[in-house]
């Protein structure tokens, strides 16, 4: 429903591998091509004798413990296939520490020099009953900016269950309000479902009008349209200042975090894994 759902991480692979710390970086998706099944045999293990998979994905859940294990047929954090090659399962991105400080950079870009002391920031998520998991690690993300104390208030908020991002006006007093969506990709929600929640006025709608592919036109118009939510902030609402950022899976940072999922699953006892394979 989204051509650009995949273009996050198509960036961040293409930025790790112009730093060259792989012999090969390569992508797989559930719904757009390279198909997750196609990657299996993505790696010659002749030449590729290990295989880092990464989780582009906020938190832990059903794609995660379920789909990707499913669909590359991992047995467990470490899979040896029968010729010999390893395969490496990390975990995914949105688990990593540096998640706090990304959060807190976008926060600053999107409402620069506003006083931290009159703000409110609100970390957005989908949540969901068919997975806690998804709400968890927004909260322990607000939990951990609130320690900090650099906003009046920080508050985790969700399309689906309370807290509700639709009720920002009464969750929060100050006047200034910085939302960022927990998301990996600008798509639908960002782009159109949160901000109609916001009660940020639409200048167009962006969804589809079917879920095929669009056509070019449809989807340069779409483009311009979507981008044009961040584009316009600060957002006068009932007298206050709403500032939209993009989602966080957007930053160029977390490039570094994929690549330090990596190194993280050899230095957390693995190893001695490996040797027994």
């Amino acid at each position: 429903m989204n051509p650009d759902s995949s273009a996050p991480t198509l960036a961040h692979a293409a930025e790790i591998r112009r730093r060259k710390v792989f012999a090969y970086v390569g992508c797989a998706f559930w719904k757009e091509e390279p198909s997750l099944r196609d990657a299996i045999f993505s790696f010659d293990p002749e030449s590729i004798r290990e295989v880092y998979v990464v989780p582009n994905f906020i938190s832990e859940g059903y794609f995660t413990q379920t789909v990707i294990p499913r669909e590359l047929e991992l047995n467990g954090r470490l899979t040896k296939r029968s010729s010999g090659q390893l395969w490496k399962y990390c975990e995914p991105v949105g688990n990593h520490p540096m998640m706090t400080e990304l959060l807190l950079k976008r926060a600053r870009q999107v409402a620069p020099g506003i006083d931290a002391g009159e703000t409110s920031l609100l970390i957005v998520a989908h949540g969901t009953d068919l997975n806690e998991n998804s709400a968890l690690a927004a909260k322990r993300e607000a939990e951990k900016i609130r320690a900090l104390g650099k906003y009046e208030a920080v508050l985790n908020v969700y399309m689906e269950e309370p807290p509700l991002v639709s009720d920002w006006k009464k969750l929060t007093k100050t006047p200034n309000v910085v939302v960022v969506p927990f998301f990996i990709a600008d798509g639908l929600h960002s782009y159109e479902d949160i901000p109609r929640l916001l009660g940020i006025p639409s200048q167009r709608s962006t969804r589809l009008r079917s879920p095929e592919r669009p056509t070019a036109r449809q989807a340069t118009a779409s483009r311009s349209a979507r981008g044009e939510v961040f584009e316009r902030n600060p957002h006068k609402i009932e007298g206050r200042s709403l500032f939209y950022a993009p989602s966080i899976g957007t930053d160029p940072g977390f490039a570094d975090i994929i690549i330090e999922q990596a190194a993280k699953f050899d230095s957390e006892g693995f190893r001695e894994l490996i040797a027994e394979s």
